[in-house]
């Protein structure tokens, strides 16, 4: 099989003639097109009965409408959400579409489609992707208020359509339907059981301690892009399971990941699987990219109330909006338990952490390169719980033409993460004793 990876670099190839003739009728048709799908979104969404083949922007007066290109009818509602934006829900679409398509107005033409006009557009930036099993969510980052005048999906003569109509909205009257939404999804959250903290059954007090990997973003949270298209969820969520591949082939730890496929899962409900499935260790892995081509190499990131360094707390900033950015409205407040049994635990596992990061640190050095400041620490919401040591491995910058080459590739991935399954292995030796139970 040809990994996704090689099979995004050779999306334009497995376009289907009757796809790209489509493609290119509707050309000229709009202030923002794509040209070429998605080849990962095709792979993840394969059994959609829907596939959305192309979007663009149009504009009528003072209504700025996102169309997407369908190959049959859908349904889908929206709602006002931070930022400003917009978002869709709609059942399992295929978006066999390049993500560039829905770039900021300020990214380079051949990654965006709009015109100067676009200017005038109320659409900022839009994405999509898979939300949960059987759902997708189209999220619009907006230049200002606004709202869905009318989200419908079409049947035209040149097929169907999902159209987004959108129209200018009050300042206050927006604020006051995010406030609604929100409200009206904490009542349907309260209105049900709280969901069980499952606790180890005596049983399992002897298997293999659990080590949980958190292959950042996913779904409609693209996270970053390289310049050539490359995908942060899909670089980390290749190099997790190879992670996961290595650790279980040893035979000393047991694997499992927060996703298991290309879909969105909110930072607290990371947080929350590795607790509830007793983990002793939490890894969570990143790609970010940078303003500086030049910088690059890995950095492993512990949590601390206070950012190491100005760089760290801005990076911290961005994952901990990762739940916004999918259209996500974060209700939990951090975690604050006034008990000393709680402190003392939640103590000893950021000291579990950070000696597990320089563990990491020191075998990452053997088989890959490192940032020139590689230990850093920041409040990342993902690395919170209170009883599970846990840590950030940023693999390195999709910015950087070398660290992409290394990201990219088979080889590389393979033996760094061999690296890190030897860090883990060296972090268990060292406390065979540590399990979630005693750290409650």
């Amino acid at each position: 099989m040809i990994p996704i990876l090689a099979l995004a670099r050779r999306r334009a190839a497995a376009v289907p003639a009757i796809l790209l003739s489509f493609l290119i009728f509707c050309g000229g048709q709009s202030l923002a097109e794509t040209a070429v799908p998605a080849a990962p979104a095709a792979v993840a969404a394969a059994d959609a009965k829907v596939s959305a083949i192309a979007a663009r922007i149009d504009r009528d007066g003072a209504t700025t409408r996102l169309i997407f290109e369908l190959t049959a009818p859908t349904t889908a509602s929206a709602f006002a959400a931070t930022g400003p934006r917009i978002v869709v829900d709609l059942p399992e679409v295929a978006f066999l579409i390049d993500p560039a398509v829905g770039a900021p107005a300020s990214a380079s033409p051949r990654q965006r489609g709009a015109t100067a006009d676009s200017e005038a557009s109320l659409i900022r930036s839009f994405r999509f992707g898979r939300f949960a099993p059987g759902r997708s969510r189209i999220v619009i980052d907006l230049t200002r208020p606004a709202k869905a005048g009318r989200v419908e999906s079409v049947v035209r003569p040149e097929g169907a359509r999902l159209e987004i109509d959108l129209v200018a909205e009050n300042p206050a009257a927006f604020a006051a339907a995010v406030a609604q939404r929100v409200k009206a999804e904490a009542a349907e959250a309260g209105a049900g059981p709280a969901p069980a903290v499952r606790e180890p059954a005596a049983a399992e007090m002897g298997q293999l301690p659990l080590v949980v990997l958190d292959p950042g973003h996913g779904g409609v949270d693209m996270g970053a892009q390289s310049r050539h298209g490359d995908m942060e969820k899909m670089v980390v969520f290749e190099f997790a399971r190879a992670l996961k591949a290595k650790i279980e082939a040893r035979g000393r730890q047991r694997v499992a990941l927060t996703r298991e496929e290309d879909i969105f899962i909110p930072l607290n409900d990371r947080v929350r699987f590795a607790r509830e499935h007793s983990a002793s260790l939490f890894l969570s892995i990143h790609a970010d990219t940078l303003g500086e081509a030049s910088v690059r190499g890995a950095t492993i990131y512990t949590v601390a109330a206070r950012a190491s360094d100005a760089e760290s707390a801005r990076i911290a900033e961005k994952e901990n909006l990762a739940d916004q950015a999918a259209g996500v409205e974060v209700n939990a407040k951090a975690e604050e338990v006034g008990d000393i049994l709680f402190d003392l635990a939640r103590r000893e596992t950021r000291a579990l952490g950070r000696e597990f990061g320089q563990t990491l640190l020191s075998k990452w050095r053997e088989t890959a390169s490192l940032n020139k400041n590689p230990s850093r620490s920041a409040s990342f919401v993902v690395l919170k719980a209170h009883d599970v040591p846990s840590a950030l491995l940023e693999l390195g910058y999709l910015s950087s033409e070398a660290d992409l080459s290394n990201l990219t590739s088979p080889a590389w991935r393979d033996r760094a993460a061999e690296g890190v399954a030897e860090a883990i292995d060296a972090y268990f030796r060292a406390h065979p004793a540590t399990s979630r139970a005693s750290l409650k």
